[in-house]
């Protein structure tokens, strides 16, 4: 590509280099145009980097090359090229009073490791569902219990849940479930592995259910191997990265744009534009434009919350690999949620005769577990890997610990009211400021939807009129058949929480600490 410079008609600054920003450089460098990108962490890749330690390299959270949106796939294939793919197996289970369960279910594992006995149980809670459905069905616990009855409810959902967002199942909303598991109940789980098995492979990729996809892509390095690549293709075009730079005020007159200062290395640093591509959380966006917003806005902006996420990674003997590419934890007496096996994402990641295991935590910013040394979280990981029974504490030769702060957009019940404030103010206030991305739209959803949100969003700057909040790239992952719903809905939902529960949560991590 040839190099480019900011065009006197556009001058764009894009803060954050994750997905969403550097796709929109990305594409912007496509278009003969660079952009300014401003990153407050070291590395490029926002959450779907990959981290590097004494030659390890691991992911943070497990990043599947898979999608249906097909400007998306071919955007990474044209970034990262054919032969740095590598075609991996889909393999993840259950981890449940000491048995491990294939997931999606699959009855004679189910049934050798329930035994017969509580199967049965299983299957004749399932049945009493059909004919007693749970009266309340709008709680992520009553949506399960209708789709797999109570008991499987019970053992193969409920704790890693309240693990991944700290309250309880009865207190999050279905939404979450509904795009989780969308066409999912427990007869899918039963018939499509038998589909395949008696007629072959399912063949409609268009209609397949994500969470029964059998193979996917990965980088030969991780998916951070993609975001280091895009980052050198669009810096030789003319574009420039910024690491280290904190977005500190966005400065609007006439309703444009004209201005962005950062604080580099301590010292306020002006970067004018004519445009602004933001993946920041979208409460700290309202909260650094210039001027202020009023204070309903400000107040919307302040009512949206977060959960955080915490990887400790393990270096083991081979000994202890497992072919998974990750384990759900579902056993409550540890606070690991999930352990990666990055030996089975990639042999590249890993070295010669060990492999290393990420254990994942879900936290929130602050909390005991949050403030615990590295050290310390390495000891607990240890710990909790030999309780499980998944390897020696004896044996690990090294562990890394990696916080990500606010990886999670938090759905509690306002917060579809607070994001139509922002929206609309943004809309009508500060038009050429387009949010985008998980954060930058408060979206819990994967890094192809991110994407795609800052492809159609370049192509507005450029006179398209795409309705970026109505894009549903879960739509295309999870309907099986029939017409499109009306209500195109919010992408990969996370699970809409109490204000209540919210604050029982926060006042119980103050009394831990």
């Amino acid at each position: 590509m040839t190099e480019t410079a900011q065009s006197a008609e556009h001058q764009v600054v894009i803060i954050g280099a994750g997905p969403a920003g550097l796709t929109a450089a990305y594409m912007l460098t496509k278009r003969g145009q660079s952009a300014i990108i401003l990153e407050a962490d070291t590395v490029v890749g926002g959450i779907s980097r990959t981290v590097v330690a004494d030659g390890w390299r691991f992911d943070i959270g497990g990043h599947r090359f898979f999608t249906k949106v097909r400007p998306v796939d071919d955007l990474w294939f044209e970034i990262l090229g054919a032969d740095e793919f590598l075609r991996r197996p889909r393999m993840s289970r259950i981890f449940y009073r000491n048995k491990l369960y294939d997931y999606p279910i699959k009855p004679l594992n189910a049934l050798r490791n329930l035994g017969l006995i509580e199967a049965i149980r299983c299957v004749i809670s399932y049945l009493w569902v059909r004919v007693r459905p749970p009266k309340d069905q709008s709680s992520l616990e009553g949506y399960i219990a209708a789709n797999y009855g109570w008991r499987l409810y019970q053992h193969f959902f409920k704790t890693y849940n309240e693990k991944v967002w700290g309250v309880p199942a009865s207190e999050l909303s279905a939404d979450w479930g509904a795009q989780r598991i969308k066409g999912m109940s427990l007869w899918s789980a039963v018939w499509e592995p038998l589909r395949a098995r008696l007629f072959g492979g399912r063949k409609d990729k268009k209609n397949q259910i994500t969470s029964l996809i059998e193979e996917f892509n990965y980088p030969k390095y991780g998916p951070g191997q993609m975001w280091e690549k895009c980052a050198e293709i669009v810096t030789d075009a003319g574009s420039t990265i910024t690491f280290g730079a904190k977005a500190k005020r966005i400065r609007i007159e006439n309703g444009r744009p004209v201005e962005v200062i950062a604080i580099v290395n301590g010292v306020e640093t002006s970067y004018p534009c004519t445009e602004v591509i933001s993946t920041m959380p979208m409460g700290s966006l309202l909260r650094a434009m210039e001027p202020a917003p009023p204070a309903e806005v400000i107040a919307a902006a302040n009512g949206l919350t977060y959960r955080d996420f915490m990887t400790v990674a393990l270096v083991v003997p081979l000994e202890y690999s497992f072919p998974d590419n990750w384990i759900y934890i579902h056993d409550p007496g540890v606070k690991v949620g999930r352990v990666q096996n990055f030996g089975s994402w990639s042999p590249y990641l890993v070295k010669e005769g060990r492999t290393c295991l990420g254990l994942e935590f879900f936290v929130n910013e602050g909390d005991s577990m949050w403030s615990k040394s590295d050290e310390d979280l390495i000891e607990q990981g240890k710990r909790e890997l030999e309780q499980l029974g998944l390897a020696d504490s004896s044996k690990v030769e090294a562990g890394y610990v990696v916080r990500i702060p606010k990886a999670y957009p938090v759905y509690d019940e306002h917060y579809k009211a607070n994001v139509d404030v922002l929206r609309e103010w943004i809309a009508n206030e500060a038009p050429k400021v387009f949010p985008v991305g998980r954060n930058g739209m408060h979206r819990y959803n994967n890094q192809d939807h991110s994407m795609y949100t800052a492809m159609l969003s370049v192509e507005n700057i450029f006179g398209a009129e795409h309705d970026v909040w109505s894009v549903n790239v879960e739509e295309e992952y999870h309907e099986e058949s029939g017409e499109r719903e009306a209500n195109l809905g919010t992408g990969r939902d996370a699970p809409v929480l109490s204000r209540e529960a919210i604050e029982a949560s926060a006042e119980a991590r103050r009394r831990e600490k």
